[in-house]
């Protein structure tokens, strides 16, 4: 008796075995939905309406103090004459400083002078870019000798990032909708999407009261063009096939 229920339950986990390696066949081997991927771009040109500057005053002397006192002196008129112009406190910002010796030397190797350098750098947002000429010739003579790193920009992008964005998405689609129709296929649900932004400004020389494009160029007396900022997306798309 005992012989004849120990056979029964060597029997029952041998079907219990083979029941669970059938269904692990069934799940491994399920086949998978097709899928059809492609990829779209979309470009919105906007006018940039801030600049960002980074003007400096660099002063030498054979005293730091002496140094110092001069660069301060430029550095204040600078100040005043940017504050003039309606440039706010709030949108002048030190972005560096720096002192440090400095020796001149002569072609027979020999030290012909010793002295320090001054160096007050600060970083300008332009607000108004139909005073960014004046503003440039007004630094300058007040005393600022280096100017550099003029980039431009727009205070809000978010309506361009998403006309952008919606027109990668459309782009995507409609190539996604070729090659299904090239393929002989019908597209299903869209799966998958992602979307990535990007801009960039770029220059666009121009002369005055010609359009095209949205470009500016400012009536300045310095020569600076603001350009266009391109604000491009790229997005993939994955539809199932039907």
């Amino acid at each position: 008796m005992k012989k004849s229920i120990l056979i029964v339950a060597v029997s029952i986990i041998a079907v219990l075995a083979l029941t669970a390696c059938g269904t692990n066949q069934i799940t491994t081997t399920m086949e998978q939905p097709r899928t059809l991927s492609a990829a779209g771009n979309g470009v919105v040109y906007i006018v940039p309406d801030i600049a960002y500057i980074n003007i400096g005053v660099r002063v030498d002397a054979e005293e730091v103090s002496d140094a110092l006192a001069a660069n301060n002196v430029q550095a204040n008129a600078i100040a005043e004459a940017l504050q003039a112009l309606g440039v706010e406190k709030a949108d002048i910002q030190t972005s560096n400083f720096n002192v440090y010796p400095m020796q001149d030397w002569g072609p027979d190797g020999q030290i012909t002078r010793k002295y320090y350098v001054v160096e007050n750098t600060v970083y300008i947002t332009v607000r108004d870019l139909s005073k960014l000429g004046a503003l440039l010739d007004t630094v300058v003579n007040s005393g600022a000798n280096t100017i550099n790193g003029i980039s431009f920009d727009v205070q809000d992008k978010s309506a361009a990032e998403a006309e952008a964005r919606d027109k990668a998405i459309a782009d995507a689609r409609a190539e996604a909708e070729a090659i299904a129709k090239a393929s002989g296929v019908t597209l299903g649900e869209l799966q998958t999407v992602n979307v990535y932004t990007s801009g960039v400004t770029f220059p666009m020389y121009e002369s005055k009261g010609i359009g095209g494009g949205g470009s500016a160029v400012y009536d300045t007396s310095a020569p600076i063009a603001a350009g266009q900022l391109k604000i491009s997306a790229d997005a993939n798309v994955t539809f199932i096939i039907k």
